[in-house]
């Protein structure tokens, strides 16, 4: 079940204990301390426990994945535009994985929603003629309705998933036997092996309208759509890169499996085992990789291999999907 939906029994278990007998808080003593951490925990780690308990699928498949090879490589900002949390670059290992070849689809999360009964979290529209608030929650906007209860995805089964959180991401993920990429992961597997490119296809910004879907024109208010798609284009409706990877750069952002620190490459020298898949950082925000249909070169150039921003767990964002890898066994 879903978290919003077990508030009120949980408020309601609360005030009963509360005004329980002496009696019977005596018999609960030695229970009292696991009681404390049971309903002290914030959203976030309840969210994390229910998608714990999703059972995975039927079948769990390598079936439209690639297996990639591991190897090491440089991380971070390459170019003028890299931003300050790109920086320092450093060394980075990665291990051989399975990764799906295109975003989830519309098509595959369906199935996803069909056999769990799965109900996503949230969802924001952007509104390129309101330049003070770009973003704003639309009621009836869900994966199924992009844009708002008018919208539909009918026609649009091959199209990137969008509007799910980080903790829709996560939920399918488990279901298909999966798991986010890091983002030392995302960024090697964007990369494909050409760590000193500042874009997947070279360094020519001048060649993108050939390999990804971004915005033309001034952003945002005209939209040129010189490669065709005004929003999100079909998986595998632009070129691989070099290993063989789809859409790893524009149409949607994709959420990797990471907290968000903007000084996270300048304290490498405190990482630990896991340190950036730490998962209770205050702010809870979420990193996000690749760039969207959104992104354009005078704005956030987020096609860019280095590029990273964020967004909190619980957003769905009309521009923003993920896809999952899986470790090899």
């Amino acid at each position: 079940m879903h978290f919003f939906f077990i508030k009120y029994f949980v408020v309601a278990c609360l005030f009963c204990s509360f005004f329980s007998c002496k009696n019977q808080e005596k018999e609960k003593a030695k229970t009292s301390e696991e009681k404390i951490e049971r309903t002290d925990k914030s959203y976030h780690e309840k969210y994390l426990e229910e998608i714990a308990e999703i059972e995975e699928g039927d079948s769990v498949s390598t079936s439209g994945m690639l297996k990639i090879e591991g190897g090491e490589y440089m991380m971070g900002g390459n170019s003028q535009q890299a931003r300050r949390d790109e920086f320092p670059q450093h060394n980075e290992t990665i291990e051989t994985i399975w990764v799906d070849e295109t975003e989830v689809t519309n098509a595959e999360f369906r199935k996803f929603v069909e056999k769990t009964g799965y109900v996503t979290t949230g969802a924001m529209v952007f509104d390129a003629e309101n330049p003070q608030a770009w973003w704003k929650f639309r009621e009836g906007a869900n994966w199924k309705h992009p844009q708002g209860p008018e919208s539909n995805i009918k026609g649009k089964e091959n199209h990137p998933v969008v509007q799910v959180s980080w903790y829709d991401a996560m939920a399918y993920a488990k279901w298909v036997g999966k798991r986010l990429p890091t983002e030392a992961e995302f960024e090697y597997l964007t990369r494909g092996g050409k760590e000193n490119q500042v874009y997947h296809w070279g360094n020519d910004f001048e060649e993108a309208i050939e390999f990804v879907n971004f915005h033309q024109g001034d952003f945002p208010l005209t939209n040129e759509v010189k490669d065709n798609f005004e929003k999100t284009a079909p998986v595998k409706s632009f070129p691989p890169n070099a290993f063989g990877l789809y859409e790893v750069s524009g149409n949607v952002w994709e959420w990797v499996l990471d907290t968000y620190y903007p000084n996270a490459y300048s304290k490498l020298e405190q990482r630990t085992d896991g340190y950036f898949k730490e998962y209770f950082n205050e702010e809870q925000q979420k990193v996000i990789r690749g760039g969207s249909f959104l992104c354009s070169e005078s704005y956030c150039t987020g096609y860019r291999t280095a590029a990273r921003m964020s967004s909190t767990p619980e957003s769905g964002l009309e521009h923003l999907g993920f896809r999952c890898v899986k470790d090899v066994e």
